[in-house]
């Protein structure tokens, strides 16, 4: 009797999260959301503008990555040829996108990035902490200072497979 009740603590106590393989993790997927701890106050906000911002990430069998996002909310120039420096920088600030190399263990990822928006991240790696879900893949950052306002934060990026 011990050993049924044990057993059925740990299923009603299962997160539904197993650990990945490589394989498990190509492919095409889309942002279903994005929130940010700012880690001085352990506030939870919109990551990206609001909780619906734009963003893809595609895992190649080939070893290579690609990422590309855009906020919530990111206001329209009139057009390219009346586009001002201030919209510039409002439009970089809002965006991000990203591509590289990557490996995979099981729990982290590590994008090796050869071509970014940013180029202090040219030449760098990423890590974000993995996570697989209810058909969800969650990717955590480590603490850094955002872009925007330099604040420490860990950024949480849950993303869905795009068929």
């Amino acid at each position: 009797m011990r050993m049924i009740a044990t057993a059925v603590a740990c299923c009603v106590s299962a997160s539904g999260a197993f650990a990945l393989d490589t394989q498990d993790i190509h492919g095409t997927w889309r942002l279903a959301s994005a929130t940010r701890k700012i880690v001085d106050t352990n506030e939870v906000i919109d990551a990206y503008g609001g909780p619906r911002p734009t963003g893809w990430i595609n895992y190649g069998k080939d070893g290579r990555m690609m990422v590309i996002c855009a906020f919530e909310g990111r206001e329209k120039p009139a057009a390219n040829d009346k586009m001002t420096d201030e919209d510039r920088v409002r439009l970089h600030k809002t965006f991000f996108a990203y591509a590289g190399t990557f490996k995979f263990d099981g729990k982290k990822v590590t994008h090796a990035i050869d071509t970014s928006w940013n180029e202090v991240w040219t030449g760098t790696s990423q890590v974000r902490e993995v996570e697989y879900s209810d058909n969800k893949l969650t990717l955590v950052t480590p603490p850094f200072k955002f872009n925007v306002d330099g604040k420490m934060s860990v950024i949480t990026l849950v993303w869905e497979r795009h068929p």
